[in-house]
């Protein structure tokens, strides 16, 4: 069964979550301005669901990759199909014991493999405009069926999945998302094209060119676009409605301390060109996983947000070498991940406001 979030721990979070923003608990006259409603308004996921319409005027000609952007890690987790086979990259080993004892093996599977629990509408609608999407087909599938997959495969099917994120875009005519397609798992050729066309055919011309390089929300919607589609295969060379793959800064880390340091060497390399994510998802080895069977990657995350949120509140957009674009975590309905990263371009304006009166 999947693990749902009740209604009086969302109620509790919620409550933690004003507390620590110093929100009032009265609902604020809407303004221009999302910073202001990041300031004063209770109801985060309703401002959160335009939150590129309502950035101010002076962000709207800077290119995507210089604002913050909030993202999910392994998007589609919250719809795992517990009784799926393994994915094909699993060890055969792994796969020998999951088949000895998978009433031990699949709930410990589950409750670490289980990234989100939102749906991907929800998702959309708290803020989230990067989409981890893990793309694969079954084995032994004689259907063109796609499915996501994290260790398992998800209950839902990509397409009907990608169905959804286009019908909520005309509903929300200027928002912008980006989606990673990845992994491709069990994908022939044949199954790419058939993939490559329904994107087309589900997005059409809201798809952004490759050649088009100055991404501001400005410039797409006047065109219409919102859809940034990066395919991790070499066939997207072929076609211009597809992006090269992402850069995505992965710690490898189970605790906050050690994913920080990843996260600010790799800062000091400089951020690589284009859009690029930091993760602020957490691993567990597996021999951590067999002596605490009592945790699982909710109750890490959970214990470790503190630090992580801390260090995200420092971080800065724009393109100065170590700004960040993409900020992408794990259980981002609970945990304020859209207002925390959404906050951080009030810095742009602050720099800009900075640079005109020093006469730059």
């Amino acid at each position: 069964m999947l693990h749902h979030v009740t209604k009086t721990q969302d109620e509790m979070l919620e409550g933690e979550r004003l507390l620590e923003l110093g929100m009032s608990s009265k609902p604020s006259t809407p303004t221009r301005s999302v910073f202001s409603r990041f300031e004063e308004t209770p109801d985060m996921e309703h401002w959160c669901e335009d939150w590129m319409s309502n950035l101010p005027e002076e962000l709207l000609d800077m290119p995507l990759t210089h604002l913050a952007i909030p993202g999910s890690h392994d998007t589609m987790s919250y719809c795992l199909d517990v009784s799926s086979p393994l994915v094909r990259s699993e060890s055969d080993l792994f796969r020998v014991l999951d088949g000895l004892c998978c009433c031990l093996t699949r709930p410990t599977i589950f409750k670490w493999a289980t990234t989100q629990d939102r749906c991907i509408e929800d998702q959309l609608s708290m803020g989230i405009r990067y989409f981890d999407l893990r793309v694969a087909h079954k084995p032994c599938d004689q259907t063109s069926d796609l499915y996501f997959t994290h260790i398992l495969y998800t209950h839902v099917t990509v397409l009907d999945t990608l169905w959804s994120v286009a019908s909520w875009l005309e509903s929300h005519p200027k928002e912008v998302v980006i989606l990673a397609c990845r992994h491709f798992e069990g994908l022939s050729d044949a199954l790419h094209h058939f993939f490559i066309c329904n994107l087309k055919k589900i997005f059409g011309a809201k798809l952004c060119l490759r050649q088009e390089a100055d991404w501001s929300l400005r410039r797409l919607w006047a065109s219409g676009r919102q859809v940034l589609l990066s395919y991790d295969a070499d066939v997207a060379s072929r076609h211009a409605e597809l992006l090269p793959s992402i850069p995505y800064w992965w710690a490898n880390q189970r605790t906050a301390c050690a994913a920080i340091n990843f996260l600010e060497w790799n800062k000091q390399l400089g951020r690589p060109q284009g859009f690029f994510v930091t993760g602020l998802n957490l691993t567990a080895y597996r021999k951590y996983i067999i002596s605490n069977p009592k945790a699982s990657l909710r109750t890490l995350t959970w214990d470790q947000w503190q630090s992580l949120s801390e260090w995200v509140k420092q971080q800065t957009p724009g393109s100065d070498p170590h700004s960040l674009n993409i900020i992408a975590g794990d259980f981002v309905g609970p945990l304020p991940l859209c207002p925390l990263v959404v906050g951080l371009n009030r810095k742009l304006l602050t720099d800009k406001k900075g640079r005109a009166e020093n006469g730059c």
